[in-house]
Order: structure tokens, then sequence, then C-alpha cells
């Protein structure tokens, strides 16, 4: 899941870069419109919610033809790390247990979900948009805890302190863009047979084809997860608004109540 995803996450918005030629809009009541999505962010964002969702789709039919999973080269199939529950048939692609169709469909959009990501990546460094929004300063490093008190109140700032990324939302996304997205696509080629033919030394470091599906099946759990609590803060801190965003690229930012307070 690339920033284009997580740019619509609650308490993230930004102006625009300079020179972007969207400058901020008053609105009614002390309210500021605000440009907070590019195009291609956009674009990036749509494309990416399609593939995941059917790249988690047709993984689970995938799954599901051998629910069971293993570390190391071999399946123990009396002894496995996890097994599987059942899974209901519209939560698959295709419908019903189908692992031929299944694979085509996971090994298309996988590669959607790449070249997607990797023009990302690309226009994120070109444009220093990732050290701009999401590498964090040592000062906010110092500010972790304070930031995981505020979460845990969930406290998600709408005025203008909410133009940048908090600590806590620059290391979940970087854990995102550089650890668990690598790892999965990494494991994922691994377990290949045609790219074992030119790299087969991926298998050697993950430990084996178990070793590599089961770190496969971890990472998309992490993502699942870090959807969940996506989509519940984008609806907990104001579903239009963030919906509005992803969609025109314009995010409303409120008066903090410092400012109501001034004005009353």
């Amino acid at each position: 899941m690339t920033d284009g995803t997580l740019d619509a996450s609650p308490g993230e918005i930004a102006s625009g870069p300079p020179g972007d030629g969207h400058a901020d809009r008053p609105l009614p009541g002390g309210r500021t419109d605000t440009y907070r999505h590019p195009p291609l962010v956009r674009i990036n964002h749509w494309l990416n919610v399609t593939a995941i969702v059917i790249l988690l789709m047709s993984g689970a039919n995938i799954l599901l033809a051998h629910p069971h999973l293993y570390w190391g080269v071999r399946s123990t199939f009396a002894d496995p790390w996890l097994s599987i529950p059942a899974i209901p048939n519209w939560l698959l692609i295709p419908q019903g247990r189908n692992l031929a169709e299944a694979r085509t469909w996971h090994f298309f959009f996988a590669w959607v979900f790449v070249i997607n990501g990797l023009i990302y990546l690309a226009y994120g460094f070109v444009s220093k948009r990732f050290g701009r929004r999401l590498w964090p300063t040592s000062d906010e490093l110092k500010g972790t805890w304070a930031s995981v008190k505020e979460h845990a109140r969930f406290h998600f700032p709408k005025d203008e302190e909410a133009r940048n990324y908090n600590v806590i939302q620059k290391l979940t996304y970087v854990a995102i863009i550089l650890v668990i997205l690598p790892m999965m696509l990494i494991t994922g080629l691994s377990m290949s047979p045609g790219f074992n033919a030119v790299g087969g030394f991926l298998l050697d470091i993950m430990g084996g084809r178990q070793s590599a599906r089961t770190l496969h099946f971890i990472s998309a759990g992490l993502i699942v997860g870090f959807i969940v609590i996506h989509v519940f803060l984008v609806v907990w801190t104001g579903f239009v608004n963030n919906m509005r965003a992803m969609i025109t690229g314009w995010f409303v930012l409120e008066p903090s109540d410092h400012t109501k307070g001034d004005g009353a």
C-alpha cells in the first residue's frame, strides 16, 4: 500500500507542494479548503484499493487450496504452524474454490500493484515528497510517546495542526512502504516457479518455500490490519470530507477551538 492510500488517512492534511498553483480557499465559519492530494496520488490510491482487494480475495482462494502454514522447506502435514479456518465464498475471487483461476487473478493484479507502486515511488523521490512528508525528524521522534497517548484518546486534530503527519503516522507509513510491502513482494516472487528459474536464491534467504509462504501470509495480515484501522479512522474523523479529498483533492480544515473562542 503506497502513500497514495496513506494520504487518505485522517489527520494528515498537507498543503500542496510549492508552485502547485492551488492556494488555500477560505470558507464560511473560519474553515479553510486546502488542496490535499494531487491527481497522481488520487489515481494511485484508487488503483491500489482495487488491486489490494482483488489480491486479498484471490490470495485467500489460493491459500484455501491447502489452508495450513509451516516453517522451513517441507510441509509437515501432521504439525502445521497455523491452520486457516473456512472462508466464505463471497470473500473469494473467483467465487468458490478454483486454484488455477485464482492464480491468474492474483498474478495479474500483483503486477498492477507493483507497477503502480513503482510509479508512486518514482514520484515520491523525484518530488521529494517522502522526505518532506514521511520521514520523521529527531524532534518528532522525541514526541513519540505523546503522540501514542493522543491516538489512545482518539484525538485527531482537524485544524491547522492537521496539515502535517504526526510521528506515529510517519513511522507506520515508513514501515508499510519500506518493510511490509517489500517483504510481501519478495516472498511472493520467491514462491513463483518462473522467477525461481533465475532468482532461486530468494527461497534460500526466506528459509524455504514454506517459510516464504508463511511470511507472505503474515505480510498480508499486517496489511489487512492497517486497512481496517485506516478505514475506521477515515469514517471516525469525517467520511464525507476524507472521501471528497481523495476524489477532488480538496479537504476542509476546521477552525481550532481557540480560533472559535476569539470569534465569539
